[in-house]
């Protein structure tokens, strides 16, 4: 029931993001959120996530952090299957290629919790490595 609800809530958030070009449902706290339109690594389907992020370059960072769950959250296996894709933010859509950060992982992690703590927090709550992950303008 959970998963079920989590997932209705958050196609919802993206729509409504989408529907008001980021007006609504931006992040608040500060926070920024763009959504990421992603295809589906075994279904094919085009999936939209509302992800916070970080600006960073001429691109933009997001975490896959899924809260401090226990395994990486779908989207990241979508993104290192098919790392071409668009993101939303405020209204615009933004053709992008995703990355692992990998070889960058320990700077731009130090980064994300400087910037936004909320991040560091997931990190106490599991054992694995949270991926950073690039996106570059395309």
């Amino acid at each position: 029931m959970g998963k079920f609800f989590f997932r209705i809530s958050t196609g919802l958030h993206a729509k409504l993001y989408k529907f008001t070009g980021g007006r609504f449902f931006g992040g608040g706290q500060g926070g920024r959120v763009l959504v990421l339109t992603h295809k589906g690594a075994r279904t094919g389907k085009l999936r939209d996530t509302p992800l916070m992020y970080l600006p960073h370059d001429d691109g933009y960072l997001i975490v896959a952090s899924a809260g401090g769950d226990s395994r990486h959250p779908g989207w990241y296996h979508n993104l290192m299957a098919n790392p071409e894709t668009v993101v939303n933010i405020n209204g615009e859509s933004i053709a992008v290629k995703a990355r692992d950060a990998a070889e960058q992982r320990d700077q731009l992690w130090a980064e994300v919790k400087e910037r936004d703590s909320r991040f560091g927090a997931n990190e106490t709550k599991t054992d694995r490595i949270i991926p950073v992950v690039v996106l570059e303008r395309v």
